[in-house]
């Protein structure tokens, strides 16, 4: 049956996905368009078509056991030298986050797998493009900030052409989340993100 390569990843929405995309394109980054903004629970992973019912299976049960937890943005990081990326930092729902894609990644699960590096939810701005180009991403978000209510996560797949499409969306189960209930799109119900300017 071949094989496929999935992610799994929680989608900045709009109109904060977009512009970041954008953003990333603007500095150099050749793969922006090609990868919607967004913040990894797994990282691509090659598997057996074969598997895949079993993994939609495994995704629908880890969502409808969590409940929505609030997303902030602000800021940006890097992981140079160690790796070349700049990213805008989850200054909260890391915790979410972290729960979440050690849920998804369970060792009894379909889609276990190890970690080159450990896990740090983040949003990628900037990857593999110069120093100088990063150097601008870097700075030119420092004083980015955005914030939503996460209430669910997705399944993506990378074509042969690079691009990552979403096969599925996986909503969270209901129930409390520590915050209200939103009503609506997380991107209209959500405060505006904003570059800050001195």
């Amino acid at each position: 049956m071949g094989t496929a390569t999935l992610g799994v990843s929680i989608a900045v929405p709009e109109p904060y996905g977009s512009s970041l995309q954008e953003l990333r394109a603007g500095f150099g980054d050749a793969a922006a368009h090609g990868i919607p903004t967004h913040v990894t629970l797994v990282p691509p992973t090659e598997v057996d078509a074969g598997r895949l019912p079993a993994i939609r299976a495994h995704l629908a049960e880890v969502a409808a056991d969590f409940r929505a937890f609030a997303m902030r943005l602000e800021g940006t990081g890097t992981f140079r030298p160690l790796s070349p990326v700049v990213f805008v930092k989850v200054v909260e729902g890391g915790s979410g986050c972290t729960r979440l894609q050690g849920r998804l990644r369970d060792p009894e699960g379909p889609l276990e797998r190890e970690l080159a590096f450990p896990y740090h939810p983040h949003v990628t701005v900037a990857h593999g493009i110069s120093e100088e180009a990063m150097d601008v991403a870097f700075a030119t978000l420092a004083d980015y900030c955005a914030e939503w209510l996460c209430e669910g996560f997705a399944l993506y797949e990378q074509g042969s052409d690079g691009v990552w499409r979403k096969l599925r969306e996986y909503p969270f189960g209901p129930g409390p989340a520590g915050l209200p209930a939103q009503s609506g799109s997380p991107a209209n119900e959500a405060a505006g993100a904003v570059i800050r300017r001195s």
